[in-house]
């Protein structure tokens, strides 16, 4: 039977899922509902990718049986209160990144998810490609020898774009794209704690970061150094040195299609969307929906490739990078 997806948020992002999605065997995956605040905008969306249902509400979307799974497409700021209307409506919930505004929201829909036994992912769709998975078979056999050094890079310019800039919006670069810098160093380094996290950075009048640099610090003397911006573009790519070599996921580095290994280079390519996309290379969207339905089929209420306690530490590394940079959102004193 095909995973039933609804979408929660008709925005840009639920758009380029869509289109992911009809790239896998519709006897595999089936979109059957959209919702968003807006009927209207809701029935244009669903029209326009084929949808059966529309709703004008996130509570219909709740209560409706035929569903398996809920994509979480909105704003960052609603993630925590969506993500807990539907976990506890007993759905199972992929939640798009930044799972929420800080790591007592996310702790908050870890335990209602385990509460209602029910599946919840972060939805990093970097971690489901299939060059990602290759870089962790390199690393499990040590291709490079010890890993010493990380580095990872994230910056395009979004000034122009409101929910990056305003505060009240989750604004900022580091829980838009700096996430995807962070996660990378965790998969690397198999999801252990930093010793220590030196963070500089500066802010926009709005109070959210333009452009940070982190320096964490990991056991035995290995070291990974993230730079993200909304108001400069970087290489974007991310580089893991060790002992007997290089791995260079080539830029765009959370959603690759390149690796450089010792110089050898290989190509993995994508899909060709049937509409046009919002962002780079988004049918791989595809490769996090897959991995969902095959979690569901397991009856897995995590996913191995980005667990929960995992996506906690994610954030309280974020939290910590803030309290050093003075970023502070009105969630934080909640």
């Amino acid at each position: 039977m095909a995973t039933r997806w609804g979408l929660c948020g008709a925005g840009k992002i639920s758009h380029d899922f869509s289109v992911a999605l009809k790239t896998l065997p519709p006897e595999d995956h089936q979109i059957v509902v959209i919702t968003s605040r807006s009927l209207e905008r809701s029935k244009e969306f669903a029209k326009k990718h084929g949808i059966p249902k529309a709703y004008g509400s996130y509570e219909e979307l709740a209560n409706d049986p035929d569903i398996d799974i809920v994509y979480v497409g909105v704003l960052h700021t609603e993630h925590w209160k969506v993500g807990q209307l539907f976990l506890n409506a007993g759905k199972n919930v992929l939640c798009e990144k930044p799972f929420a505004m800080n790591s007592n929201q996310v702790k908050d829909l870890v335990a209602s998810a385990k509460k209602n036994n029910v599946f919840l992912m972060e939805a990093i769709w970097s971690r489901c490609f299939p060059l990602h998975g290759e870089v962790r078979r390199l690393l499990v056999e040590e291709a490079v020898g010890e890993v010493k050094l990380v580095k990872a890079y994230f910056g395009s310019p979004q000034l122009h774009i409101p929910r990056s800039v305003h505060k009240e919006l989750g604004g900022g670069g580091l829980l838009d794209i700096g996430v995807y810098c962070l996660q990378f160093v965790l998969m690397v380094f198999n999801g252990e704690r930093p010793e220590s996290i030196q963070a500089t950075g500066v802010l926009l009048d709005s109070g959210v970061d333009e452009s940070l640099v982190v320096v964490m610090k990991f056991s035995r003397n290995r070291i990974a150094f993230c730079a993200c911006s909304i108001s400069a573009r970087l290489s974007n790519d991310a580089v893991i040195s060790g002992t007997k070599g290089s791995i260079k996921v080539v830029g765009p580095m959370h959603c690759p299609k390149k690796l450089v290994v010792n110089d050898k280079e290989t190509e993995y390519p994508l899909p060709e969307p049937c509409l046009p996309l919002n962002f780079t290379n988004s049918t791989g969207l595809r490769y996090e929906a897959e991995e969902v339905r095959q979690c569901l089929l397991k009856g897995l209420k995590e996913s191995p490739r980005m667990p929960l306690p995992e996506s906690v530490l994610l954030t309280e590394i974020m939290d910590e990078i803030r309290k050093q940079v003075g970023v502070a959102f009105s969630q934080d004193s909640q």
